[in-house]
């Protein structure tokens, strides 16, 4: 990131022309997401319990991972008996994503190197994707903090009711409450899918995991589902290959 005394880059989103964006508008959007998606803690603290981690591991899963898909994935490994480093590997695996997010949301947002820290903990899908729909870098910052505030306090909340009603709820596979995490990240991912390419990798992705589920140890098709990038491109780059020497012939 940009030091706050540096100039800012050339930017349409921070040049004369930026469209201007009210500040109510624009927590409302944050507020509606950190919410939303702050609430789906409680399922997330019944999974952890019912997998058998205890209250402190689970809330602290929460305080210091504090990314919804890495967190699901773990527990949901464990639970299915899977091995702990096996399970910690597809959790940092996805956990990944969020330094590419970094990388964007540092221009964008140009923060001031004493709160770079705090704010990277921040840096997830939800805060990532409020802070990118803003037209100038100011509403990024108001929405990525007001996103960024009300979603850890609630998911952190949430969590702690959720391990501690654990035992009331019951069954929890019966509830299937360990699909709340990744559906939300699913539903925040599609709208992004908008290339042939990103839609490929998606959807290689998918048929890679479901592919492997039944016959690799929890946590590991995850990883194989990681494979469905480089593949993808790959292919790309051998057809766009051939096409230049069509060309040239």
């Amino acid at each position: 990131m940009a030091d706050r005394t540096a100039p800012a880059p050339p930017s349409p989103r921070t040049g004369p022309g930026a469209a201007h964006r009210p500040d109510r508008a624009v927590v409302r959007d944050a507020l509606g997401v950190g919410v939303a998606v702050g609430l789906s803690g409680f399922a997330f603290g019944v999974t952890s319990a019912g997998a058998g981690l205890s209250i402190l591991q689970t809330c602290a899963l929460s305080l210091l991972v504090f990314t919804g898909a890495s967190q699901f994935a773990l527990v949901g490994a464990l639970a299915a008996g899977g091995n702990p480093f096996t399970a910690a590997a597809g959790a940092f695996f996805l956990g990944t994503r969020n330094a590419f997010y970094g990388l964007r949301l540092s221009q964008l947002l140009a923060l001031p190197r004493a709160v770079r820290p705090l704010a990277a903990h921040w840096v997830i899908d939800e805060t990532t994707a409020v802070s990118l729909a803003q037209p100038d870098r100011r509403a990024a910052r108001l929405g990525f903090t007001v996103t960024g505030l009300t979603l850890y306090v609630l998911w952190n909340l949430t969590t702690l009711l959720g391990a501690l009603g654990a035992e009331a709820i019951g069954d929890t596979d019966a509830w299937g409450l360990d699909a709340a995490g990744p559906a939300v990240f699913l539903a925040l991912l599609a709208p992004m899918l908008r290339t042939a390419t990103e839609r490929a990798v998606a959807g290689l992705a998918v048929l890679l995991g479901l592919a492997f589920l039944p016959v690799l140890p929890a946590g590991v098709p995850v990883l194989v589902a990681a494979l469905a990038a480089p593949a993808v491109l790959w292919f790309q780059g051998r057809g766009a290959g051939r096409t230049e020497k069509g060309t040239d012939r």
